[in-house]
């Protein structure tokens, strides 16, 4: 038998994947080595979502050599499992750009390739529903084809994906569930013992010949129904006791598995039987996080979502240059500090201990810390719960991922006027992650929230003191903070409690009023400064620090000074910041006097690239700036 390394390679005449249907066991085993090698090496240099992907090469690779997905309809949870099945359905060539502005989204994406992506996702725990949608479609339109939703054991924490379970069930359609599970602890004998039930319990003639077994007993009237019942419950004993089975079977589903998800021969004979069975299926496979991969079987945590790193050793690249803390380390830093000095505050997440900075307090103060799993509406309501208490809950929760929980906001923490203070990470553009991570919409959905205060630090000295504020006002407030480094200011010393409502002036001009928020104060300033230096008008430069309340008394004295105002934020112009501040100048008469122009994110969504890129794309960076500052002078 020739050693792997001495065969002539498949990835390069993989172009379709009809071609996947056409190979060999061995040579899909093959395939497999050569389609994580292509991970590794693209995302060392792109970054991404590294470790999710290579746990389901085999899984893909199975699911395209049973189904088609010209024809067939796989829906990709969350997305980040996807990578292998960008890369074996057309996209090879183009994966290098991965990430990249121009490129290839990480998420799957019908406008990307609408043969394939067949729903667009990057939010967790949507494809059981939209499965069953596409499901309820063929049926009612007569076709023939299969409906699959591949989704990982994370998303199935949150309460979507049991809604999508609960409706499949009681509707009867033909749906395939694919959980892929790379984290429950199943001991090997057990795993062994729930593969034989896989493997028996679900081939074709054995189902018929248990239905037709239950068909005849119930035909004997009562009797017959009663022993049915008992073999049933007999059947549905045994597997429970050995496998997680009985959940997935109480929803209506036929239960298949676990079965080993890196074994491809198993998970072809497997899925053929799934696709020849009717009714919902769940089909429970076991994979490991980073798989093929040691660095990121190792640490899959740091290697699920990554930056760039040394392929041969996976350290990360060491990038000369900026060595500030990111707004998030300022953040859970600031956090852990105030904890220390005050028992009743606490931290809540959704499945992000990390990525919002709270790892270090998860450590500090165990007690006090809950991550709930991807269920941002069940976080924001429990913390509603605590501060009914008497407790102080921080919710840390990326700005996209919040907005899934916006009915829970107003009526359970709003309404009530209960002390929640949210802090939403990634405000703004985050970059490479694209349309479905931007936290574009903040602004404009949480400043029309009667009650709520909210602010936008220009910078990680002042990130510090507005979470202290948000801590001391004991009303629901929202503090939001873009992704990535400050600009260097001061991070120590006692954190100053702000006045509510007020922001401050920092740069002194005439005529010209630049009125900036959050992460566009800096190049606001900086853009106004070199305006000047060149000879053009001398603006100045306003840090409004609060969107809700306005800073009204300000913004009425800076009309008697200034008649041409521009506003500037990260934010969507529709409803977010500048419109509070035309609101404001229409509400009191004051626009008659004020030439006023916004300056934010346009009314579509920005896709993926670097955040510098997608800054100056949308005329947001110090350039962009400059150019409205010196127009609006002009006009």
């Amino acid at each position: 038998m020739a050693h792997t390394e001495d065969l002539a390679p498949l990835l390069p005449n993989i172009s379709a994947p009809d071609q996947v249907r056409e190979l060999s066991i061995g040579e899909l085993e093959q395939l497999a080595g050569e389609v994580r090698q292509l991970m590794i090496d693209t995302v060392s240099k792109s970054g991404g979502h590294l470790a999710p992907g290579l746990g389901v090469v085999e899984l893909t690779l199975a699911l395209l050599k049973v189904f088609d997905p010209s024809n067939d309809r796989l829906v990709w949870d969350v997305g980040h499992q996807a990578y292998a099945y960008k890369i074996l359905t057309g996209r090879r060539d183009r994966f290098s750009t991965l990430r990249t502005l121009g490129g290839l989204s990480g998420f799957p994406r019908p406008e990307e390739s609408p043969e394939y992506d067949h729903f667009g996702v990057g939010h967790s725990s949507t494809s059981i529903s939209a499965a069953l949608g596409m499901a309820t479609a063929r049926d009612l339109a007569g076709e023939d084809r299969k409906v699959l939703a591949v989704i990982g054991d994370g998303s199935m924490t949150a309460g979507l994906a049991y809604e999508g379970l609960n409706q499949a069930g009681g509707m009867e359609r033909d749906l395939i569930v694919v959980l892929n599970d790379n984290e429950m602890s199943i001991a090997p004998n057990v795993g062994a013992l729930s593969s034989f039930l896989s493997r028996n319990l679900s081939k074709p003639w054995l189902m018929r010949l248990k239905k037709d077994f239950e068909n005849r007993l119930r035909s004997m009237g009562r009797i017959g129904e009663e022993l049915a019942t008992y073999a049933r419950r007999g059947e549905d004993t045994f597997k429970t006791f050995f496998t997680p089975g009985m959940l997935f079977q109480s929803f209506g589903f036929t239960y298949v598995g676990p079965v080993d998800g890196h074994d491809i021969r198993g998970l072809v004979d497997v899925l053929k039987q799934v696709r020849n069975t009717s009714g919902p299926i769940l089909l429970h496979t076991m994979t490991k996080k980073g798989k093929g991969y040691e660095p990121a079987e190792t640490n899959p945590t740091y290697f699920h979502g990554v930056g760039c790193f040394e392929p041969e050793t996976g350290e990360a690249v060491k990038f000369s240059g900026c060595s500030l803390p990111s707004y998030t380390e300022v953040f859970g830093h600031t956090l852990c500090e105030l904890a220390e000095c005050d028992e009743k505050i606490t931290a809540i997440t959704a499945a992000m201990p990390e990525g919002t900075g709270l790892a270090r307090f998860a450590e500090q103060f165990q007690h006090r810390f809950v991550d709930v799993g991807i269920c941002e509406q069940h976080a924001v309501t429990f913390a509603a719960g605590m501060a009914k208490q008497g407790m102080k809950p921080v919710v840390a929760i990326y700005s996209t991922f919040l907005q899934r929980s916006y009915d829970q906001i107003v009526h359970d923490v709003c309404l009530q006027n209960l002390p929640v203070v949210f802090c939403l990470d990634r405000g703004g553009l985050v970059g490479e992650d694209g349309a479905t991570h931007h936290g574009a919409f903040d602004l404009s959905y949480l400043r029309h929230i009667p009650g709520i205060t909210v602010m936008a630090p220009r910078d990680e000295g002042e990130l510090r003191n507005m979470v202290a504020t948000a801590l001391s006002l004991n009303k629901p407030v929202a503090v939001r903070y873009p992704r990535g480094v400050g600009v260097g200011a001061e991070c120590t010393g006692e954190p100053v409690i702000l006045t509510e409502g007020e922001g401050e002036m920092l740069r002194e001009g005439e005529g010209a009023l630049v009125i900036a928020l959050g992460s566009r104060v800096h190049p606001s300033r900086v853009a106004a400064e070199e305006v000047a230096a060149e000879g053009g008008p001398d603006a100045a430069v306003f840090n409004a620090r609060f969107v809700k309340p306005l800073p009204e008394k300000q913004l009425r004295e800076l009309a008697e000074r200034f008649d041409h105002w521009l506003v500037v934020e990260e934010n969507a112009m529709a409803g977010g910041f500048g419109s509070a501040v035309a609101e404001f100048l229409a509400d009191t008469g004051l626009g008659a006097k004020v030439r006023l122009r916004r300056l934010g994110l346009p009314d579509r969504f920005i896709e993926h690239g670097k955040q510098k890129e997608l800054r100056a794309q949308v005329g947001l960076d110090k350039d962009g700036i400059k150019r409205a500052v010196k127009e609006l002078a002009e006009g």
